[in-house]
């Protein structure tokens, strides 16, 4: 799923250049600090399904994994990766710029933002009510009590927030069209949350929840949602990460998710 390539270290942060969806788009990542993309950002990108010519925003986008992998896969699709810190967004413009990633890097761009602005403030930093087909997001969610990290650039990646889920999905709510699709990726605890925070926002709730293996619990679940709908909460078959009990190799179907060659799309 994710190549180092080489480390760069001429600059204020050491980083790496890593390939993902086995060379297809490459990013440039922090070393010793800060949040690095894997797994979670790959499934995150599969929900996005749409043959559309849509505009996607990737919120809490760090370099730009979620929203750079929806690029790769899906040819007609704008996406605007939205990050907080500026040292994150600043590798994500390095990705961008990324001789590599030259087939679609005009079609993305990095707003430097938080995600929680409302109103007149979220209008002006470019992020405008109604103008986004998909909205994904990987918000941080681990516990305030977990165990802390001295790196603040990792623990603000990281480390939830109060109310995290409803500030976030009442953004996405604002930004989205109508019938426009929420697409997430959480811990099964927050599933509560996560609910309630879609309200009357988002309908149509599809769950899935992904454990490493047969008999194993749960530790994500995928979440997408439709602005606007009234259709019922459905839960989706579980995701098995590994299908064979001693194999380290993920499964065949998860596979194909996490290196572009498939989504996962929505029942309805």
């Amino acid at each position: 799923m994710v190549t180092r390539l080489e480390p760069l270290v001429d600059t204020p942060l050491a980083e790496t250049v890593d390939a993902f969806h086995r060379g297809r788009f490459h990013l440039v990542q922090p070393v010793g600090r800060g949040h690095r993309a894997g797994m979670d950002a790959m499934l995150l990108a599969s929900l996005v399904v749409d043959d559309r010519p849509i505009r996607v925003a990737d919120l809490g986008a760090g370099a730009g994994a979620a929203g750079l992998a929806v690029a790769t896969r899906l040819p007609d699709a704008a996406v605007v990766l939205v990050e907080r810190s500026s040292d994150m967004a600043a590798f994500a413009r390095k990705s961008l710029a990324l001789p590599e990633n030259a087939k679609f890097a005009q079609r993305a761009e990095v707003i430097e933002a938080d995600v929680t602005l409302t109103g007149k403030a979220r209008f002006a930093a470019g992020l405008a009510d109604d103008s986004f087909h998909h909205v994904i997001m990987n918000p941080p969610f681990n516990d305030p009590g977990d165990r802390k990290t001295p790196d603040v650039l990792k623990a603000e990646a990281h480390a939830m927030t109060e109310n995290l889920f409803d500030r976030w999905i009442r953004t996405a709510g604002a930004i989205t069209t109508p019938g426009g699709q929420l697409s997430l990726i959480a811990r099964p605890q927050s599933i509560g949350e996560i609910i309630a925070a879609c309200g009357r926002r988002f309908g149509g709730l599809e769950i899935t929840a992904i454990h490493p293996r047969e008999g194993e619990n749960a530790t994500r679940i995928l979440v997408s949602a439709i602005k606007g709908s009234r259709a019922k909460l459905q839960l989706r078959a579980p995701l098995l990460m590994h299908d064979k009990p001693d194999s380290h190799a993920f499964a065949t179907f998860v596979d194909n998710l996490s290196n572009g060659r498939a989504g996962y799309p929505r029942l309805r």
